[in-house]
């Protein structure tokens, strides 16, 4: 049964991927290769789960007389040139997934290979057109000194939309540099879909180490903490392997780690290997699951096998251990390192009892990992205003939509099951909260710091620069320069504003092959940065906003712009390293200066007028909350009172509700039924309720449409109900007051357009109507 529905999962999963595919190419802004837009389908996943970053989609095939030589897809250089990561898909595309055999797979590691190969040496580049997409990689890894003395490893991924059930790929050495060979199949996507990422397994007894151990005695519930002295050369090994991946996620991207030696470190290495152990303060880690085994000699235990190994603090020490080792050549067979190691018991609260163990474990940092962690107060703030604020419709249309901020990986997706109970409500939560209006935290970062630049005193702290870096540097400037206040509404709608100015300018520079140039990630940014410091950010951001979308007239301005920053870069990057030369404050700094002969006459209609201010009102707190309330009272207001009775049924046939709970599930479906309001208690048990029914008993919801659609037609065999006929029972009720005050004030919200004839609304007024006739309201025929 269980394997019937993972692969009835799967396929779903097959689907909606493969139709994403379909949507995307037929989109006029993308257009694009089927292959191309999976690769980056995969690739944003693989960045999801902290598996990669930056990736840049660029395709390049060289083909000789005896077939293809070598293909790459995609590829990711880290900011500190320690690791390189390739990408090469084998894609099928067909209606259902197939099974990919090992020599398509071997065919594809040798052709990344190949590509990896002829890039280091300097004959290839000179082949490439500048223009092509993989130019600038292909002039980095030939001529970059600093790229060939801190590459660690080369990452070569492998995607495909099939599955997949082979071995993996052995590694191998080419041209001194360690290539390990991944295959990223349907399986392991979909897998780091649902989870947050594929934990790292690291076997050290099959690598020959021993890492004797003690546990604490101490018994909880959350975790059990073990002290363990792991060698030199142990560490050498897995750093090698897995690199920064080792690091919990958000330690990552809060120590911006360089890889970069520590003097003090090194100096204990290669003077004093002895005393590193006294010297060191060694690490803390968590893990998911370890396994213990006595020591050969039975003297006490050793650690033989971890799963989910994350160093919360000691990166900088493995590291420092790892190049002193390579580039030094020092000897680490004498360095040892203690390690305290905590495994989570708690596997539902593993994601927040690792971040609570960093946040503590690095206190002594400028700023704490919970500030940069999706739970600090203003992105909690921000997600708030996300679900209680409407954008303008977008002209022609008349339905409103939501920006959707994506606090935390894959709050999209819980709305949905929460929200859209049956596949009519599913599909309208959709139009409510488009998938393309949805935004991440890294996202918020790169819209922000990418419209302005800003100084922390004389030091440049924000620009396009530290966008090009990539999302977790970037990020770390956004947080600690450029989110420190408040956020509300004002914030809010210019945020977004700011969005749709840099997506817009992404569908206007394309895609290959109708693309302006080939560094997009690039040219984008420092576009709009250099027009908002022209325009000395005097663009209508709130003008943006109520329209939803930008100005044609600004729209062929930005292509303006954009061709001319591109050529800028690209005639003036020392050595041609435009993609290197665009992550330095130098080339902002140059670029800004130009004024590339552009006028803005055609774009005054953009900006905002001097001396007039937009009346924008400021909306409270405590009116954010109510707003979040009354929406939050709309969920449980959807749920159709039969079904609140199943609820309770369930919940004590199998004791997954309390008394308590059962009683308040039956209260809320009798309020349901008359249309009342709900007090604070029933809305706020209610939704626990709620939350615990679909995770444990979704088949509850399945026929709640029918239920809904079975009321309607109940009624409407009696009934057809008008806006007319409903502003004639206001005007009666009004005189003879038989409605409740509450019946009364819903069918006004009716009559004067403040609430739609929706389905439930609708079965509501028909029942206000007949309680209405019953009590003397004459109107017989309805109009």
């Amino acid at each position: 049964m269980a394997n019937s529905l993972e692969n009835l999962e799967l396929n779903k999963f097959y689907h909606n991927i493969q139709q994403d595919i379909r949507s995307a190419q037929l989109a006029e802004e993308e257009g694009g290769a089927l292959e191309q837009i999976f690769t980056q389908v995969a690739v944003d996943l693989l960045s999801d789960a902290g598996e990669t970053e930056n990736a840049r989609v660029s395709y390049d095939e060289k083909v000789l007389r005896t077939g293809v030589q070598h293909k790459i897809n995609a590829y990711a250089l880290s900011d500190n040139y320690e690791t390189l990561d390739l990408f090469i898909t084998v894609y099928n595309g067909t209606d259902d997934y197939l099974r990919v055999f090992k020599d398509e797979v071997d065919k594809a590691a040798k052709r990344i290979t190949n590509f990896f190969r002829n890039a280091v040496y300097k004959d290839y580049v000179n082949e490439i057109e500048e223009s092509s997409e993989i130019f600038d990689l292909a002039h980095t890894l030939s001529d970059s000194h600093e790229l060939k003395d801190g590459l660690v490893r080369v990452n070569a991924f492998i995607l495909t939309d099939g599955i997949y059930p082979g071995d993996s790929l052995p590694d191998q050495m080419v041209s001194g540099y360690p290539i390990y060979y991944r295959v990223i199949d349907l399986n392991y996507l979909y897998n780091i879909s649902e989870r947050s990422h594929v934990p790292i397994e690291i076997n050290f007894k099959e690598d020959g180490f021993q890492v004797p151990c003690i546990f604490s005695p101490s018994e909880n519930d959350e975790y059990q903490s073990y002290l363990a002295i792991i060698s030199g050369e142990a560490l050498v090994n897995i750093y090698e392997r897995f690199g920064s991946r080792l690091l919990e996620q958000n330690v990552r991207s809060f120590l911006q780690f360089t890889g970069k030696i520590n003097k003090g470190i090194r100096k204990t290495i290669q003077n004093e290997p002895h005393m590193f152990l006294a010297f060191n303060n060694g690490l803390a880690a968590t893990a998911e699951e370890i396994l213990i085994e006595p020591l050969p000699d039975g003297t006490g235990n050793s650690v033989t096998w971890v799963k989910d190994l994350q160093i919360v603090n000691g990166g900088q020490t493995t590291a420092s251990i790892y190049h002193t080792w390579k580039k030094d050549k020092a000897d680490v067979s004498g360095i040892f390192v203690q390690v305290k190691l905590n495994v989570i018991k708690n596997k539902e609260n593993f994601n927040n009892v690792v971040s609570r163990i960093a946040e503590y474990a690095n206190t002594q940092n400028k700023i704490s990992v919970s500030d940069l962690s999706s739970n600090s107060e203003n992105h909690i703030l921000l997600e708030k205003l996300s679900r209680t604020i409407w954008a303008p419709p977008v002209s022609g249309r008349t339905q409103q939509t939501r920006w959707f901020y994506d606090r935390a990986r894959g709050q999209y997706k819980t709305a949905m099951l929460k929200e859209g109970f049956t596949k009519a409500k599913r599909k309208a939560f959709e139009l409510k909260n488009p998938k393309q209006q949805v935004f991440t935290k890294e996202d918020l970062a790169k819209y922000v710091n990418t419209y302005q630049e800003l100084y922390d005193g004389k030091k440049l702290v924000i620009g396009p620069h530290y966008v090009v870096r990539g999302n977790q540097k970037n990020y770390v400037q956004f947080i600690n320069y450029n989110f420190s206040k408040r956020p509300d509404n004002i914030f809010f709608e210019d945020a977004i504003a700011k969005a749709i100015l840099f997506r817009s300018a992404e569908k206007v520079y394309g895609v290959k092959p109708n693309a302006i140039g080939d560094m997009r990630y690039v040219t984008v940014p420092y576009s709009i940065a250099w027009l908002g410091y022209r325009l000395q950010y005097r663009l209508d951001l709130y003008a943006i906003w109520k329209a939803q979308s930008i100005s044609d007239t600004l729209r062929e301005k930005l292509r303006e712009i954009m061709v001319c920053v591109e050529t800028y870069i690209k005639s003036n990057a020392p050595g041609s390293l435009y993609g290197e030369w665009a992550k330095k404050e130098d080339c902002w700094n140059s670029v800004k200066q130009q004024e590339f002969d552009i006028s803005f006459d055609s774009i005054n209609s953009d900006l905002e007028l001097k001396n007039q201010n937009h009346k924008r009102i400021k909306v409270s707190e405590d009116e954010t909350r109510l707003a979040e309330v009354e929406a939050l009272q709309e969920r449980l207001k959807s749920v159709h009172p039969k079904t609140w009775e199943k609820i309770e049924q369930w919940g004590k046939a199998t004791g997954k509700l309390s008394p308590y709970q059962r009683n308040m599930a039956r209260t809320i479906g009798m309020n349901s039924s008359r249309n009342r309001g709900l007090s604070e208690i029933e809305y706020n048990n209610g939704q626990n309720i709620l939350d615990t029914a679909i995770e444990e008993a979704s088949e509850i919801f399945f026929d709640m449409e029918d239920l809904f659609a079975d009321d309607v037609n109940a009624v409407e065999t009696k009934h057809v109900i008008t806006i007319e006929l409903i502003q004639e029972v206001v005007k009666w009720d009004k005189k003879n007051k038989k409605l409740r005050d509450f019946e009364y004030r819903f069918m006004a919200d009716l009559a004067e357009g403040k609430k739609t004839l929706t389905e439930r609304n609708t079965l509501l007024a028909i029942r206000n109507y007949e309680k209405a006739t019953k009590c003397g309201f004459e109107i017989c025929k309805i109009v």
